[in-house]
């Protein structure tokens, strides 16, 4: 995927609230739209190779047109738990999109070899995401997704919590 400007800029975290209120006073985002409890499943999601099994609370906002995500990792191992376990908390990738899921899957084609796909999944609503390692540009992932109608609904209303 060349010339794709990103459209998200997540962290992991331990504390969704000390992150959320250092994100507010230095991005000004004015509100955090919460998901409890999100879970990564063995039938639709792949961590180094293997199934993943793991959950997370989410945190959503924007700064702006970019939107910040924040995880924090409750059960289960995944990229976000070795994340933390590795370095501690901070910038964990940013993302961009693919128009559609061919076009998704051509992204990660294209990238094999310069950057391995860590993890990848399928999340209800038909979201498609793939985490690539990218220590080399600076951030410890880059994350390609495919993000259908109704999830980008769901984005658009975050996004309008901040007007």
């Amino acid at each position: 995927m060349t010339n794709q400007t990103p459209v998200q800029i997540a962290w992991v975290t331990h504390d969704l609230d000390a992150t959320e209120a250092t994100l507010t006073a230095l991005l000004g985002a004015k509100k955090w739209v919460r998901m409890p409890d999100i879970h990564f499943g063995p039938d639709t999601c792949v961590h180094r190779g293997a199934p993943a099994d793991h959950h997370a609370d989410i945190s959503l906002s924007y700064a702006g047109d970019t939107q910040l995500e924040l995880i924090a990792p409750t059960r289960g191992e995944s990229i976000y738990t070795e994340f933390l376990a590795n370095g501690g908390p901070g910038l964990h990738h940013i993302c961009v999109e693919a128009p559609n899921p061919d076009a998704f899957e051509a992204a990660l084609a294209a990238a094999e070899g310069s950057a391995p796909v860590v993890a990848r999944g399928l999340m209800p609503g038909g979201m498609q995401f793939a985490y690539l390692a990218a220590p080399a540009a600076g951030v410890p992932y880059l994350e390609i997704a495919y993000v259908p109608d109704e999830i980008r609904a769901f984005y658009d209303y975050v996004k309008q919590e901040q007007q």
